[in-house]
């Protein structure tokens, strides 16, 4: 909480301007301001905070959640079920209005079903950075769950409303702070600072600012002490809201998209909750929208073509989802050296050198095997895994699939002098009529292709190598996996590790035991055994 101060500083001191008497302008000002206004609307509404003189309120892109908060703020305020409001007795005064944080929590827990206390503070915090209710004693609009005090906040100064207050209201308004010698009015720091930024920027005016603030103080001294103090306290939320304190949120700000969207309604007849021509506020001051054109023929066609469009779009549930990326996180577990140590280990960070010993043998792990089963994109991406799969489909003479699969990835990495030729090489082996190596396309396929070498280039042979692919996945490929040339060449990488493993053992115990025996000059005719047995000594 910043330290707050009785009299602003020298260089944001007020005083009356230097002129004689004020022009017809402020004459008007002043006696409109002083005619007499019995409750909290007239008050409010004399301030006119930054609405149009006819009173209507423009619509806020986020009036949907206007409506949420201030439909759970009317069932707060109901007089059985809501939050009791009581008057609290100090030692020389009275605080009216006011309920605590813990009632605010304990109210939202019970009556929204929420069983975290947690989210209920959650909650009553962003009602309240919103101004629906505020702390009677503090500039931060956050909810504590404690004995702090809170107070609703008048509906006239609802975000609802479309509120758009400028600099010089909120000028006007700490000019009117300082005439009044209350310590609950005194200015805090930031706000002592704005005031002297706003008597720089507005000197030419602050004549009428003065005097208009001059006239909203002698109205306020009218009413009555517990009325004056209520209204204060909402005036000063209302101003926390809108010019809220440095490092708070500004919850006023509104998204530009859904800005976008309002200034461009026929884009918005696509609305999903078909909020443009059912947007109402609780708000006394709030005034509905006009009723737009009905829709025409040709619109609704479009409607409706875009809704059959979203009916075909995929979509998953969350909980899938999650299950799936549960799934694949265990699967390439075993893979990831950051969360289990790495089989054969890294010889560059260890003394074992078994792995160096397996890629000198040329023959791919168990690990390595086992990956080739997780999917065809895990075969084709290892060299090793590529060959096991040719050599599989030679067995059964129908390699050309993989062939032109792989002959065009190749042609994707030439460089482009060399692509017209390579293009029509693959298109004389695979795809020409009475072609050696002829592959199964559809006809899309294939006519789409034909267009395409007519104009050659890495990707001519986009679409035929997906369709291929597409076929190797869901007929080659499983029959590769459940083939016993790779059960047994799993089965046979397990038995090689196996005893890799018995082996490397027994070496890693010679080497230890041969690095720690000290080796010392002995005599030439000494036995092995007994040079051995004298290192030991």
């Amino acid at each position: 909480m910043s330290e707050r101060r009785r009299v602003p500083p020298a260089r944001c001191r007020l005083t009356p301007p230097a002129r004689g008497a004020p022009g017809a302008a402020g004459v008007t000002l002043a006696r409109q301001h002083n005619k007499s206004r019995s409750n909290l609307w007239d008050m409010a509404q004399g301030n006119n905070y930054g609405q149009s003189s006819n009173g209507v309120a423009d619509e806020s892109p986020n009036m949907l959640v206007y409506r949420k908060m201030e439909d759970v703020i009317a069932r707060m305020q109901d007089e059985k079920n809501g939050i009791p409001i009581r008057t609290v007795k100090s030692f020389l005064s009275k605080i009216p209005s006011v309920f605590s944080g813990s009632d605010i929590v304990q109210w939202l827990t019970k009556n929204l079903s929420i069983e975290d206390p947690v989210e209920a503070l959650h909650l009553g915090t962003l009602m309240a950075a919103h101004g629906y209710f505020f702390p009677i004693s503090d500039h931060v609009l956050t909810l504590k769950d404690d004995g702090t005090f809170y107070r609703f906040q008048t509906p006239y100064f609802w975000p609802s409303n479309c509120w758009e207050p400028e600099n010089t209201d909120y000028a006007v308004y700490l000019c009117k702070r300082t005439m009044q010698n209350k310590a609950r009015l005194e200015l805090a720091d930031y706000e002592a600072e704005s005031l002297a930024r706003l008597q720089r920027a507005f000197a030419r005016k602050w004549e009428f600012i003065f005097m208009q603030a001059e006239a909203q103080a002698k109205v306020d001294k009218k009413r009555d002490k517990i009325e004056r103090k209520i209204l204060d306290s909402q005036e000063r939320a209302f101003w926390d809201v809108h010019r809220p304190v440095p490092g708070c949120v500004n919850t006023t700000e509104v998204d530009i998209k859904k800005s976008s969207r309002m200034r461009n309604p026929h884009k918005t007849r696509k609305s999903v909750y078909g909020l443009q021509n059912d947007i109402r506020s609780h708000s006394p001051t709030h005034t509905p929208v006009p009723e737009t054109k009905p829709p025409t023929e040709d619109e609704l066609h479009q409607e409706i073509k875009h809704w059959q469009m979203q009916l075909d779009r995929h979509r998953l549930k969350m909980s899938k989802v999650a299950e799936s990326l549960l799934a694949y996180t265990e699967q390439y577990l075993e893979y990831d050296p950051f969360l289990v140590p790495p089989d054969p280990s890294n010889p560059w960070i260890s003394d074992d050198t078994t792995f160096w010993e397996l890629e000198a043998s040329k023959e791919p792990g168990q690990q390595r095997v086992k990956r080739w089963g997780f999917g065809m994109d895990e075969a084709l991406k290892d060299p090793v895994g590529r060959e096991q799969f040719l050599k599989f489909l030679e067995s059964e003479f129908s390699s050309e699939n993989l062939r032109f699969w792989l002959a065009v990835e190749d042609l994707k990495k030439r460089p482009i002098r060399e692509v017209p030729a390579r293009v029509q090489e693959i298109w004389q082996e695979f795809l020409a009529p009475g072609a050696p190596s002829a592959i199964n396309l559809d006809s899309k396929s294939y006519d789409k292709t034909t267009q395409n070498v007519k104009d050659p280039g890495r990707y001519t042979f986009e679409d035929a190598q997906e369709h291929i692919y597409k076929l190797m996945k869901s007929d080659s490929y499983p029959r590769f996996i459940r083939s016993s040339a790779y059960q047994e060449l799993l089965q046979a990488k397990k038995k090689l590790e196996n005893t890799l493993d018995r082996r490397t053992s027994f070496e890693k115990f010679t080497r230890n035991v041969g690095r720690n025996i000290p080796i010392f000059p002995c005599h030439k005719n000494c036995t092995p055994t007994l040079r051995a047995s004298t290192n030991l000594l």
